[in-house]
């Protein structure tokens, strides 16, 4: 199961955050999301674990405090496309060359 972990404090490394979630089961990955450019914390990660694990975890750790800030923790959705932008091609469809 992954799942995602918002409103993490900036200072949060994957390492962090796979000791926190250990507490509570078996962490198969743990990472923090950085800014690409950076190399900053973006405040929120994934953590992959074992189903049962997963969901025992995310009712111990939703709403749980760390470093001042109230974790938000639920299973993560897959990502949707995004539309409009970075597809580098024309839009009236002519050729770029």
């Amino acid at each position: 199961m992954k799942l995602y972990v918002g409103n993490l404090p900036f200072s949060f490394s994957s390492e962090d955050l796979e000791q926190l979630f250990g507490r509570h089961g078996t962490v198969e990955s743990a990472s923090v999301i950085t800014d690409r450019d950076t190399g900053r914390s973006r405040g929120f990660g994934f953590v992959e674990m074992p189903d049962d694990e997963g969901r025992a975890a995310i009712e111990q750790l939703d709403g749980a405090d760390a470093g001042g800030r109230k974790l938000t923790v639920n299973e993560a959705r897959p990502r949707t496309e995004r539309s409009g932008g970075g597809g580098g091609g024309r839009r009236d469809g002519g050729s770029r060359w």
